[in-house]
This record gives C-alpha cells, sequence and structure tokens, in this order.
C-alpha cells in the first residue's frame, strides 16, 4: 500500500567514489535483490527523475529511492523480501500510478509531463515557494514601530528581518503546503485574520506568536498575508533542477520511526571519533516533545521506542513544550499531545557504544554544591545556579538509564579526543561544561567528574584570564570597557565540537545575531586557565567590511581534521569555514567584539532560489546544523563539508577547493528536514553498500509532512554508489 509520508532529500559534490564495481546494468532476474527498469514520458526516457519502492509489508513502513540515469534506466538495490508500490517522481511530472513488484522485477514505469507549472509546483521543495515571500525594502530599515512604518524598531537591517523569518524554521519548513496555504479562509474577513489566528493555535501558539511580534506585528502579518494570497492567486516559483552527474548516484534508505505526534530531534549511529562503532547496530534518535529514545534496527526493520526517566516525578518538572495553547490546534482540538518533561535533545554514542544524551534529570534549580559558598572548585570560581537542562546514558547491553546531574545547562555535546573521553556540553549559558567520562565510570562521583568555565576573553593581553574582569550587563553590553582587564562574553552556546589538532580546545557556534563561534582552551589546571576567544561572523554590523562579503546565522559547528571550523549560516544561507591559523592576533584589547580575524573567514552560497530583494542575495533555504564527513562515510572524499538543507528537503554537499555543490534529495515524503547528522561505516571492505550517513526527519509538527496527521517521521540513511546502475 502506497503511504504519504516522505521525504526530500538534497547533495551537491564533485568528489566520486572510487569504487571497483562493473557500469554494467545488473541483470534482475539474476539477482532477487533488486528491481531495475526504464522510466519513460511522452518526451522520451526521463533522465534525472526518482524512483520509489515503498512498502508495508516489514515490521515498520520501508521506503528506497534511486535516481534514473541519462537513458532513464533505474536500480533499486539491496531490498528485502517484500512487496513494493513503486513509482516516479521528478519535477516537471505527475506522480505516476503505482505498480506492484518484488524484487527480481523489471518495470517500464510511465510517467506524464505536468500540464501546467502550478502542477509541476506541486512538489517542489519549500524553499522554492518561500523565495516568493515579499520583504519590506532595505531602505525601510532601521524600523520605526507601530507609530512609523510598523517595523519593530529593534531590527536595525533588513538582514534582522530575514533573522526572524528564518527563525520560523527552526521546528517546521515554510513554504510547504500547511504553512503557505490558508485552508479555512471563508472563516475569516481577511487572510491577515487568518494568519492572526493560526499563528496562535496549538502548544507552540504562544512561540509562534512571539516571532510575529518580533517582526512588528502588523507589518509581519502583511508579509506573510500577502504571499498566501499571492500563491492563491496563481504564483508559481522556478522549476528546481533535476538531479545531475552525482547526485544521480545516491541512494536513500528509509525507515518509519516513532509514533503520529513524534518531534525526533536527532539521531546517531556511531561514536564521531571511529566511524566503526556499532557496525551494523541499532540507531537511536531522541524524541524531544514526548521523552522517548527512539530505536531503529536496520538489520530486522523493527523500530521501538523507550520512555527516558527523570529522578523525580516528572509531574515536578516543567517541559519546554507548553502544556497550554492559546487557540487549539488546528489537528488536535484541545487534545495535549507533547508532554517532555525531561525535554532529551541531543545523542551522541561513547566508544562502548553507550547513548550520552543531553535530558533533564530534575527541576532546574541547582544543588547547593553548584552555587555561591560551595567548597567545590568550579562553583568557587563561577558559581551556578540553575540549569535547564543535564546528562546521562543509555546503556543498551543492561537496558538502563543512568542520569547524571550537571550544574550547567546542556543542549548539545561532543566527546573530545583526549585520554580521559571528555564529553563536552554547550547550552550553559555563561559557561562551557564537560565530564571526565572516564573519572565518573571509575568512581560514579558525578561532582568530582564535571567541571566547567565562563567564557573570559583575554582582552589585557598577558595570556591567562584573571579576576576582576568587565562584566557584560544584562544585554551583553559593557557601559566602561576597561582594556587592562580582561572581558567576561555571554557567547551563547548553541552548538559545539572538539578539536581534533588540539585535545584541550573546544568550539562553540552562537545563534545570537549575527553569529558567533568562540573556541575555550581548558589549559592544564581549569577553571583558572582556561582561556576564551571570540570570532563573530562578517556581517552588516561591521563597518569594515563589503556588503557582498557579509553572512548572519551561525547554528551548526563542525570540524575537519585539519582543524578548520565549518558553521552554516541559517539566515544568509551560506556555508562558513574559519581557520583560526589566519589569524594575526588572538588577544589583547582589539579582540573585545569578535571582528579582529575576518580573514579567518570564507562564505559559500549555498544553491538554491533567492528571496526577491535582498542585496546581497538571500537564499530561501534553511540550515538547521552541518556536518562534516570526517572519515568519508558517504563516499563523496574525507573531510566533505555537509550543510543541512533543512528547508529545501536536503543535504547539501561541498567540494571547498572548487566551490561546488553536491545536492542529495529527499523527494518523498516532501518534509525532510534534517537537523544532526551521523556517518557510519559498517563493513570497511564492502565498498559503498559498507557506509552511509544518517538524519532524521526532524520536523517539530509531525503532520506538515507529506501526508498530513497520521504519518510518522522516517529516518534515512544516504549512500553514494559508483554510478545510478550500480549494485
Amino acid at each position: 500500500m502506497r503511504r504519504t509520508c516522505g521525504v526530500t532529500l538534497a547533495v551537491v559534490l564533485a568528489v566520486v567514489w572510487l569504487g571497483s564495481e562493473q557500469n554494467d546494468p545488473v541483470d534482475a532476474q539474476e539477482n532477487t535483490g533488486v528491481i531495475t527498469g526504464t522510466v519513460t514520458s511522452g518526451n522520451g526516457p526521463e533522465a534525472g527523475v526518482w524512483v520509489i519502492a515503498e512498502t508495508d509489508d516489514l515490521e515498520t513502513v520501508y521506503r528506497k529511492i534511486v535516481v534514473t540515469d541519462d537513458d532513464g534506466q533505474f536500480l533499486l538495490p539491496e531490498l528485502p523480501d517484500a512487496t513494493y508500490d513503486v513509482w516516479v517522481r521528478g519535477y516537471g511530472l505527475l506522480d505516476s500510478t503505482p505498480v506492484d513488484a518484488t524484487p527480481g522485477a523489471n518495470l517500464d514505469l510511465t510517467a506524464t509531463v505536468a500540464p501546467t507549472p502550478r502542477e509541476a509546483a506541486q512538489v517542489y521543495p519549500s524553499n522554492y515557494w518561500l523565495s516568493l515571500i515579499d520583504l519590506p525594502d532595505a531602505h525601510e530599515f532601521p524600523g520605526t514601530g507601530d507609530d512609523g512604518n510598523g517595523i519593530n524598531a529593534r531590527l536595525q537591517d533588513q538582514n534582522e528581518w530575514i533573522n526572524v523569518l528564518k527563525g520560523c524554521q527552526r521546528c517546521h519548513q515554510v513554504g510547504n503546503t500547511r504553512t503557505r496555504e490558508v485552508p479555512d479562509l471563508d472563516q475569516f474577513d481577511s487572510t491577515i485574520a487568518a494568519w492572526e489566528d493560526r499563528t496562535q493555535r496549538g502548544q507552540r501558539g504562544s512561540l509562534m506568536n512571539s516571532f510575529i511580534t518580533q517582526f512588528g506585528r502588523r507589518r509581519g502579518l502583511e508579509m506573510v498575508a500577502d504571499w498566501s494570497d499571492r500563491i492563491a492567486a496563481g504564483a508559481v516559483p522556478e522549476s528546481p533542477p533535476r538531479p545531475t552527474g552525482i547526485e544521480r548516484n545516491l541512494v536513500l534508505t528509509m525507515w518509519n520511526w516513532g509514533d503520529n505526534v513524534a518531534f525526533v530531534h536527532d539521531e546517531v549511529a556511531t561514536d564521531k571519533r571511529n566511524p566503526r562503532v556499532n557496525a551494523n547496530g541499532p540507531i537511536y534518535g531522541v524524541n524531544i516533545s514526548n521523552d522517548e529514545l527512539a530505536i531503529l534496527d536496520p538489520v530486522t526493520h523493527l523500530a521501538t521506542n523507550l520512555k527516558i526517566p527523570l529522578r523525580v516525578d516528572p509531574a515536578t518538572v516543567p517541559g519546554m513544550i507548553a502544556r497550554s495553547m492559546p487557540e487549539p490546534s488546528r489537528f488536535w482540538g484541545e487534545d495535549l499531545v507533547w508532554n517532555d518533561p525531561a525535554n532529551p535533545h541531543n545523542p551522541m554514542l561513547d566508544a562502548d557504544g553507550r547513548v550520552w544524551l543531553t535530558t533533564r534529570v530534575q527541576a532546574p534549580d541547582n544543588p547547593e554544591w553548584c552555587r555561591e559558598g560551595s567548597d567545590n572548585p568550579f562553583a568557587e570560581y563561577f558559581p551556578v545556579d540553575r540549569a535547564g537542562r543535564h546528562t546521562g546514558y543509555f546503556d543498551p547491553e543492561t537496558q538502563t538509564f543512568v542520569l547524571i546531574h550537571t550544574c550547567f545547562g546542556t543542549h548539545h555535546l561532543q566527546f573530545a579526543e583526549d585520554d580521559n573521553d571528555t564529553l563536552y556540553f554547550s547550552g550553559g549559558g555563561q559557561v562551557i561544561g564537560w565530564i571526565d567520562t572516564k573519572l565518573y565510570d571509575e568512581t560514579g562521583d558525578e561532582q568530582r567528574s564535571q567541571g566547567w568555565c565562563p567564557t573570559v576573553l583575554d582582552t589585557s593581553g598577558d595570556g591567562t584570564i584573571s579576576a576582576p574582569w568587565n562584566e557584560p550587563d544584562r544585554g551583553g553590553g559593557y557601559e566602561n570597557l576597561d582594556t587592562n582587564l580582561d572581558t567576561r562574553v555571554v557567547v551563547g552556546s548553541y552548538g559545539i565540537i572538539g578539536d581534533p589538532t588540539d585535545d584541550k580546545a573546544v568550539w562553540i557556534s552562537s545563534t545570537r545575531f549575527p553569529g558567533r563561534l568562540a573556541r575555550l582552551h581548558i589549559g592544564d589546571n581549569p577553571p583558572e586557565t582556561c582561556v576564551t576567544e571570540m570570532y563573530e561572523v562578517p556581517s552588516v554590523l561591521d563597518p569594515n567590511v563589503p556588503r557582498e562579503q557579509t553572512g548572519f546565522g551561525s547554528r551548526g559547528i563542525d570540524i575537519d581534521r585539519n582543524g578548520v571550523v565549518w558553521t552554516a549560516l541559517s539566515g544568509s544561507s551560506h556555508f562558513a569555514s574559519f581557520d583560526r591559523t589566519k589569524c594575526a592576533v588572538t588577544n589583547g584589547p582589539t579582540v573585545a567584539d569578535g571582528r579582529h580575524c575576518v580573514d579567518g573567514w570564507t562564505l559559500y552560497p549555498t544553491p538554491g532560489p533567492v528571496v526577491q530583494g535582498t542585496d546581497p542575495p538571500v537564499r530561501a533555504d534553511y540550515h538547521y546544523y552541518n556536518w562534516v564527513d570526517q572519515w568519508n562515510t558517504l563516499g563523496l572524499g574525507a573531510n566533505v563539508p555537509i550543510a543541512n538543507g533543512s528547508n529545501s528537503d536536503s543535504l547539501l554537499a561541498l567540494n571547498p577547493d572548487t566551490g561546488e555543490w553536491t545536492v542529495l534529495r529527499v523527494p518523498y515524503p516532501q518534509g525532510f528536514f534534517a537537523r544532526g547528522l551521523d556517518g557510519r561505516i559498517d563493513d570497511p571492505n564492502a565498498g559503498w553498500k559498507g557506509r552511509g550517513v544518517w538524519a532524521t526527519y526532524g520536523e517539530a509538527a509531525t503532520w506538515h509532512i507529506e501526508g498530513g496527521k497520521g504519518v510518522r517521521p522516517g529516518i534515512v540513511k544516504f549512500q553514494v554508489r559508483p554510478h545510478p546502475l550500480a549494485n
């Protein structure tokens, strides 16, 4: 039976898999694990379209998706024994009628050319539809408020307006059917009134409402209402390009997991430091909305869930997601479908295959040993009163959870490449924290095994951090900055990654406009030896940077084996690298604003349509996070940086030497919203079949995925084979 729960994935790259497979098509009658065939339409063979095989005969819904070659031929490899619906989706076509097939079949599939541009556009990614939105002109900034031009007076530049718009995409795509269309317009006096209503519905209504207010309420509502009206009147975006070159070598394998309200935020397959850990083992994901660990066995195709516990009664811990709503949900009415007191966010595997999580242990107020007056050396140096999330791990061998209270807040986590398997955490607000997991395993002592440091810049230039230092005000500024002192900064730690070239250094990313990276070196005797450096994304805030060389919106962070840091700029849609070795200065009075090493930055515009009226051009995609394939798990080469095309159903792989992109698109079901990525090598001797990159459908509102209410999110394995017919 055909399901309407699909994914669209895109990655662009100019590196090839050097495999030894032959280029001859496989005879399907000689290999019962494949389905082969040809796709044609009235235009002849259809090259660069997707062939989708889908079944519900297994333990969970299973899909395989490939791309046709120049002659319209396809080969669906490694199919489990089942009966599949097989059909075609492609740009410029209508979806074909599914046909039943089993492995061993050879099919002639007929596609129909879309009669109109509007019918063709129904399968375009969300970013193409979002590119039709009409923004306030650049000359209207800075905003003058409700009594002026209606733009929030806090927004000083058009880029800041765009940054708010892109912020809506932290939870869901903007441009999908659910957002671009207003299904109940006849119940309202105007489209503006309809949008006023829809942005207050459901358990995230208050959050949506806040984003509209950040624009300047009336002006923001006018923008989205005009967008919907023009689409309803027939506006259609440009057509995306079909996959070409290496993009046609993509093989997608997909399983459903979680349930029909599961917000599976991130997944993990292996230890980032060693992609052979957990070979052929389960994939783990965190359902942030209902406190579950989602588990997929890709061998048996079994998807299960485990409840993540707390140390205390869950009823005493408030969740991140409201347990109330301004207006009933359009889909669930008054039902509160999300309940997340543990609020798990991000998983990582250690060398033993344990699944470490950022998750709540108890309510935010810290115990006395974290606070001022404690004899804990880190609390004496910088006390911490509250932590919104903590940590713990799931041990697959014993099937048990171990919970660990941290004084610092947690969000993302990454292991250092050191002897103590130090686990670093972002999300601490004013501090960066860590756990010496080796010491914890030896002692079970959560107090002794953890540490943290505030982020303090060496603006005095003496190579060390000394108190007293310049303290920021509530807005992060300084009334009287004394450069003879060091300077504490509240960077806002979102992403985090250890430095493979220095096991005492860790990098964080900040989402505060226009974006920043910070490097913490803990030294030999933390907290006293901790030193922070900060680097701001070149932006319109820096008058010394030409506007055409600016960007904004850092979120994700990763690093290659050479120590070059990568961050995808979700606002301006660039992929930015930062090379610290190009910095002439790393401390002293000139580093306080983070603008002292513009030469360290390189910004690569990501592919896709541009939002009209932006100069320099801003693309309509959104990059929730990014990842570096340090170990060539995808088959495009080692150290390949990959940005999530979270608003374009894709992964975007960059060749930094040429600036060329490889777009790996997930065409079905639409709504593939990638967050965290992971790559694993199951068998280093099996060529492309022994490795792959994993990503989950991270859409917060699962019912935004193609198929609507009732669908379940997917977990997707990406593989690149030597050519489109390789088996």
